[in-house]
């Protein structure tokens, strides 16, 4: 029995049924599916019964499903009105502990939680299309023509509150500029001492950046005059740290004046060398309330900002959408490259719950011709055998769709039904079923309930010797609650350290082949290859070449490493919405409060307060837990790229006749005298992180529940709001959303 079915019984004055429902193992989910006989079964004596009933009737009276939403945003836009009068009626210059605490609570509680959905693929895919014809905006972002192409991230987002189009343009700092020119400026310089060097391609990339921003007069310039403040009068916000800021009318305007900071151009000066991130905001799209879309790059990028921002977001990403060409799908090699190269970011290293594999243009250029089913079961089955063969992939998680963009679009202006051959309903539906944040408004309007109760409850309540007997009880429970949740931590801790002790071997034994991948043979082992290796030192290591194929030697270093705890790792925190990390021993923290509440019935109110606290810390350290594993699943790696930094630095200073072999004999030395060090540094590394992750969880739980215990607790030195009408209000909106979770979860 949940802990629900015993706080409403409480509150319906029904706490003798307690013991008969846990008895029977009722949870919300059954109490709202008993039926009369189940309940004559139940409850005997008619008085209970007959109460028991109404109640529940009120209780089973939730608005039909297409009203929901709107409901839960009227709950939501009533209960933060009674949270903001509540928190000015508390004195502010009453500044008791009690009273400042109160206020802290109210001011917390806000939190708008953006569930992000990162969109691959590579040019000519149909990215920006498909995001304009799910979204409905047509005009938006400008798709891929000739050679043009998306280059800077571009977040997609709903703006309730404005009627115009907005953009907001974040620049990389002035001094990564500078500095990444000056590397620019050293590469050119050490290739042009090469002879017979070949036409490789490698430095294209830096090529590229430079002549988008200053056409072809870089090549006779200093870092210094590339600085110079005329490059940069469109501009100006770059040069003061500022964020550019532009709004339109339409949607096609604003694409319009977008694409010289997002896309390459051939002929056309652009800044999007100087781009960090673009954040797109459509008025008044409920689609996209709670839900950002974010249009990615394959790979990161060789300016540290851009490549930071670019992991970070892949890392926050819940859903990733790989969109391929449909006639293409069956055989698409490069898609499945993209996956592969982020799939540690997203997976182990970030909190991807689910996959969509999208296959766009099913209908041929203007002519709307829907695949055959035959044709979609043969993508499905591929799709499916792929994921079963790649690790951080479970075949659940990925869903194949079959979509054509141009043929939605075309069918809405025509406000023609469409083919049920063309999944983007599908995918509308899903993000509609995102932007029913049920958990997200539940937990401000439980966390409103929890301190409504706690200032009635301090108002009205009388301060006895029960107050230092339920302490009492609460520590001890507390106590037992940190052995339990200690325990599994430490195992988890042991399981890593004995799959980290046997990576440590195998890389030590596999690091001299691993170097040997990294180099090529025959023709391309050449000048084109010094580049390439040229460009690996200089950036710490990683390289991403024009092909947009990633290289990472901290990675290929720390693969035998990574390969030994993906499997525990994935175990231990895993992705899924219904699986919680440490085998969910933080969700099975309790203090058991409805059991209090009968023994305590004069405390009540306070002990709901913290039960609701309870629920809070619990959300909190999970949050904590998913992003501090990121850090720990990366740190295996940055601590290769830490050990490696003195080689790349040694590596980067060779330049002319003989620097390839300089730099290859360097990094071969450098592995070969540091991997008795390298490797074991790396373990202690995570495991320390492990360390800190438990000693974090159990001080936060334990400094969170005193503090609401002890001042929940304590006599009232100051003055409080009466509240009574809205306590009522309040639960009688927590109850609904309760009810509200449940009834959708049957629906589905």
């Amino acid at each position: 029995m949940d802990d629900f079915v015993c706080t409403t019984l409480t509150e319906w004055g029904l706490s003798e049924l307690i013991e008969k429902f846990k008895d029977e193992e009722i949870d919300l989910e059954s109490l709202l599916c008993l039926d009369d006989q189940e309940i004559a079964k139940l409850i005997p004596k008619t008085g209970p019964r007959s109460k028991f009933k109404d109640k529940l009737k009120s209780l089973r009276v939730l608005p039909s499903t297409s009203d929901t939403t709107d409901n839960e945003h009227k709950i939501l836009s009533d209960v933060r009105k009674i949270m903001t009068d509540v928190h000015n009626g508390i004195c502010q210059k009453d500044n008791t502990r009690l009273n400042a605490f109160l206020r802290d609570k109210i001011e917390v509680l806000e939190k708008d939680k953006r569930e992000l959905i990162g969109v691959f693929g590579k040019t000519g895919a149909g990215k920006s299309t498909l995001i304009n014809a799910i979204i409905g905006e047509e005009n938006l972002l400008p798709s891929a023509s000739g050679s043009a192409c998306t280059s800077a991230m571009i977040k997609v987002e709903a703006d309730m509150k404005n009627q115009k189009y907005e953009a907001e343009i974040d620049f990389i700092t002035k001094e990564d500029w500078r500095e990444e020119l000056w590397t620019f400026d050293k590469f050119f310089k050490d290739i042009s001492d090469l002879k017979n060097r070949d036409d490789g391609d490698d430095d294209d990339v830096y090529r590229e950046k430079l002549s988008a921003l200053y056409g072809e007069g870089w090549k006779d310039k200093s870092p210094d005059e590339l600085m110079d403040k005329k490059y940069f009068k469109e501009i100006p916000e770059f040069l003061r740290s500022e964020k550019k800021m532009l709004t339109c009318k339409s949607a096609a305007e604003l694409s319009e004046i977008l694409i010289k900071y997002t896309r390459i151009e051939e002929d056309e000066r652009c800044y999007w060398p100087l781009v960090k991130c673009v954040t797109v905001k459509v008025p008044n799209k409920k689609l996209l309330q709670h839900v950002t879309l974010i249009d990615l790059p394959g790979n990161g990028d060789c300016n540290k900002a851009r490549d930071g921002m670019w992991k970070e977001l892949i890392a926050r990403c819940s859903t990733v959408w790989i969109v391929t060409e449909m006639n293409r799908a069956a055989s698409e090699i490069e898609a499945w490259e993209i996956l592969e190269s982020v799939c540690g970011l997203m997976g182990n290293g970030g909190q991807c719950q689910q996959i969509h594999f999208i296959c766009t243009k099913s209908d041929e250029i203007g002519v709307l011709k829907p695949c055959s089913t035959d044709e979609i079961r043969v993508i499905r089955k591929n799709k499916n055998e792929k994921a079963k063969k790649r690790k951080h992939f479970e075949q659940d998680r990925l869903t194949v769709f079959i979509v054509s963009s141009k043929q939605f679009l075309l069918r809405t202006q025509q406000e023609e039904q469409q083919d049920d051959d063309n999944e983007i309903p599908k995918l509308q539906e899903f993000l509609r079923e995102l932007n029913v944040c049920h958990s997200e408004n539940l937990a401000y309007v439980s966390g409103a309930y929890g301190i409504l109760s706690l200032i009635e409850g301090a108002r009205s309540g009388q301060v006895t010797g029960r107050n230092g007997e339920v302490c009492t009880d609460l520590e001890e429970s507390m106590k037992h609650q940190f052995d339990q949740i200690r325990k599994p931590i430490e195992d988890a801790y042991e399981a890593f350290e004995k799959c980290l002790s046997e990576g440590v071997k195998k890389s030590e034994d596999s690091c001299k082949n691993t170097l040997h991948t990294l180099y090529p043979r025959g023709k391309k082992a050449g000048s084109a290859f010094h580049k390439t290796l040229k460009c690996v030192v200089v950036n710490n290591g990683v390289h991403k070449t024009v092909k947009k194929k990633q290289i990472n030697l901290n990675a290929m270093l720390a693969s035998s490493l990574t390969d030994c705890i993906d499997e525990e790792f994935k175990k231990t925190f895993p992705n899924g919405k219904r699986c919680d990390p440490f085998n969910g021993v933080i969700s099975e923290f309790s203090l058991h409060t409805e059991k209090l509440i009968k023994k305590y019935e004069d405390l009540k109110l306070q002990l709901t307060f913290l039960k609701t606290e309870e629920n809070k810390i619990k959300t909190e350290l999970h949050n904590i837990i998913r992003d501090k594993k990121k850090t720990i699943y990366s740190s295996l790696t940055e601590s290769i790229k830490n050990s490696m930094q003195q080689c790349y630095d040694t590596a980067a200073q060779f330049k002319g006749e003989g620097s390839l072999n300089k730099m290859k004999q360097t990094i071969e030395n450098h592995v070969r005298d540091s991997k008795n060090t390298m490797f074991e540094t790396a373990k202690a590394v995570m495991l320390t992180q492990l360390n800190e992750l438990k000693d974090t969880i159990l001080k936060k739980l334990e400094e969170t529940m005193q503090k609401s215990i002890k001042l929940s607790l304590s006599s009232v030195d100051g003055t409080l709001p009466d509240v009574t009408e809205e306590l009522k209000m309040v639960n009688k909106y927590n109850t609904y959303l309760m009810a509200s979770i449940v009834e959708t979860s049957l629906m589905r």
